[in-house]
């Protein structure tokens, strides 16, 4: 549209040592529904998808999306789907949060996924330092199933471009 601005598809690539991390340290296994929010370019999705989750990918950025359905030809194991995030329909069953999300629109994606119609189970997420201790402050102090949980720092030097933020995973829980 005229006078608009373009989309920004700003994404901070996470090294693959820490994707690994990140994955481990979210309990899933065989059978579990996990979402990927802001899925880039499928690291975290593909180590769900070996660990036999089923996994929805989510990304904005068409040649992205695109690369993500070229890579992804399980069909029964990863789901990708084209869309932004802060307009997430959140599935009506149990579900996981395994996702690097983008940090621009961070705080609406956690005000959805800790809403009271809310069925996930959990989320390993990372986030911005300043964002996780936010949330940590305000679910600690409303009356809210959730607690979240700094697990670790992330180096800038773990992301493809470097953040100008320190950030950190969270484990978010019931």
């Amino acid at each position: 549209m005229p006078g608009r601005n373009p989309p920004r598809w700003g994404w901070y690539r996470l090294a693959d040592g820490f994707v690994v991390s990140l994955v481990e340290s979210s309990g899933i296994g065989r059978g579990d529904l996990v979402l990927d929010l802001g899925a880039g370019d499928g690291a975290i999705t593909r180590r769900l998808a070996d660990r036999g989750a089923r996994v929805i990918a989510f990304e904005l950025h068409p040649g992205r999306v695109a690369a993500l359905r070229a890579r992804f030809d399980r069909p029964s194991l990863v789901k990708v789907v084209r869309a932004d995030i802060t307009d997430l329909r959140l599935p009506r069953h149990r579900f996981s949060v395994v996702a690097n999300p983008p940090f621009g629109c961070v705080s609406r994606v956690l005000a959805q996924l800790t809403s009271h119609h809310s069925r996930m189970e959990r989320a390993t997420l990372v986030l911005p330092v300043s964002v996780a201790a936010r949330w940590q402050h305000r679910l600690a102090r409303r009356p809210t199933p959730w607690t979240l949980t700094v697990v670790e720092r992330v180096p800038r030097s773990a992301f493809t471009p470097r953040p100008r933020v320190d950030c950190c995973v969270v484990h978010i829980g019931r």
